[in-house]
């Protein structure tokens, strides 16, 4: 049974009338791209990211030149010019790409590479896309949350295919956004919700519970342990919430 932080009685109340301890609705639509061999259009309320999974047949530089066994999985993430309220310019016309989005993506790769035995993929490359549709907080979450479905798909349609020996991957990772809004931890935080919190964290677990990646901090704010203790509690039964909504995905789009 999951924990609630505050008692029946309490007159805090989240600006989607939400618990505080819900996820916002949660969707996949799988087989949205249907060029990439594994993809996912992922909804997080209205947050939404497609994420697409691409296997090539090759290796980057660096691995090839200090002859590194095994395979490589890399991320892209992106912010379309219409997902924002205020329309955000393309990196192509800025002539570079922002530290943000540098940070974000290296985090989705991160975040894959952890739950995947790159020797279990020869001499090959897993490419992700992560293109945000809509923004509405937690963009990041859900392109990691999305990410891993679109790559077991793709991964489990070349096993099927006879084009590769086992998965490779040794479970699955989700992610969730948790913060302190209005003194009170919350679950899944939406645009609203986010830009007024006082601590904003996100973190990054497998489905087998352990933890891959925490990103915390106060917004020129403290918080306690306690806080952070609730603050992991909720983000571990929203991950478990989400591995479940991610097997059944995979499931609907390998039929």
């Amino acid at each position: 049974m999951k924990s609630n932080p505050l008692d029946a009685n309490s007159p805090f109340s989240r600006p989607d009338g939400r618990s505080v301890d819900a996820l916002r609705p949660v969707a996949f639509q799988t087989g949205i791209a249907p060029h990439a061999p594994g993809s996912v259009l992922v909804s997080f309320g209205d947050t939404r990211v497609i994420c697409a999974a691409s296997i090539e047949n090759r290796v980057p530089g660096w691995m090839r030149a200090q002859g590194v066994e095994g395979g490589w999985l890399t991320a892209e993430y992106s912010m379309l010019p219409y997902s924002t309220l205020d329309r955000k310019a393309r990196d192509s016309s800025r002539g570079k790409v922002d530290g943000r989005t540098i940070e974000i993506q290296r985090l989705i790769g991160r975040a894959l590479r952890a739950v995947l035995d790159l020797k279990q993929l020869p001499a090959q490359s897993l490419w992700i896309d992560c293109d945000v549709l809509q923004a509405d907080g937690g963009t990041r979450t859900a392109s990691i949350t999305g990410a891993y479905v679109a790559a077991q798909i793709a991964i489990q349609k070349k096993i099927a295919a006879g084009e590769l020996e086992e998965n490779p991957f040794k479970d699955s990772v989700a992610a969730v956004s948790v913060g302190v809004y209005r003194d009170t931890p919350v679950l899944d935080l939406n645009y609203p919700e986010d830009k007024d919190a006082s601590v904003d964290a996100n973190l990054v677990m497998t489905g087998g519970g352990q933890f891959v990646e925490v990103q915390s901090s106060g917004e020129e704010a403290t918080f306690s342990r306690e806080q952070l203790d609730t603050l992991l509690a909720l983000g571990a039964d929203g991950i478990a919430d989400l591995t479940r909504m991610q097997n059944d995905a995979i499931e609907a789009g390998l039929t």
